[in-house]
């Protein structure tokens, strides 16, 4: 039986994945947000080596759940939770013949391509940009409208994109499951806190 999906999701970048503090900052976050947080070990142009050194490291730190975005092959290696899909890579459904216990998300971007993922069998859907962001500076915001309309499929959303601890909330009323952060989240002064107060707005809502 597979724990309940996180309302909370931590992703990393490369530049997260080669801090020399990553695992005070993973540990920290993990000590705010609990069996509540995935810890998101992703990075586009990292290598297979780093990759799976990633997660290893971040795998640790129980009672969070584990999810490796693209790398299907480091989610087996490691025992992984969940995995995070692109439409670059596989289906939600070849990912399930893999392992059909992970929680298999889809990165979207809109209406269009949520349903196209939501045809192809995921389980939840990872929405953004909501708000701006620099992550993303060329990608027009999808807003709290775009966000209800992905909500309307019924699927459970974690909207990510500009979400901080002051507009979490708007996100759950809007409907979506959670929220993921990137700086928000990694780069916060305080991590536990901040993992903290973005949980308790997204729990004030439900």
């Amino acid at each position: 039986m597979r724990p309940p999906l996180p309302r909370l999701h931590a992703v990393t970048d490369e530049r997260i994945a080669r801090r020399a503090d990553l695992d005070d900052l993973a540990r920290e976050l993990a000590t705010g947000g609990g069996a509540d947080l995935a810890l998101h070990a992703r990075g586009h142009t990292l290598s297979g080596l780093e990759h799976y050194e990633l997660a290893e490291r971040l795998r640790l730190y129980a009672p969070t759940l584990l999810f490796i975005n693209d790398r299907l092959d480091i989610a087996l290696a490691v025992g992984a939770a969940g995995v995070q899909l692109t439409d670059r890579g596989l289906s939600p459904e070849a990912a399930r013949r893999l392992e059909p216990t992970w929680w298999i998300g889809a990165s979207v971007h809109g209406l269009a391509e949520a349903e196209a993922a939501q045809a192809g069998g995921a389980d939840y859907l990872l929405v953004g940009p909501v708000f701006p962001t620099a992550t993303h500076p060329g990608r027009a915001p999808l807003g709290l409208e775009g966000l209800r309309e992905v909500v309307t499929l019924g699927l459970p959303v974690i909207a990510i994109g500009g979400v901080t601890a002051r507009n979490a909330r708007e996100v759950r009323v809007a409907g979506a499951h959670g929220a993921a952060g990137i700086r928000a989240l990694w780069d916060a002064t305080e991590p536990a806190a901040a993992a903290r107060q973005m949980l308790e707005a997204l729990w004030k809502s439900s």
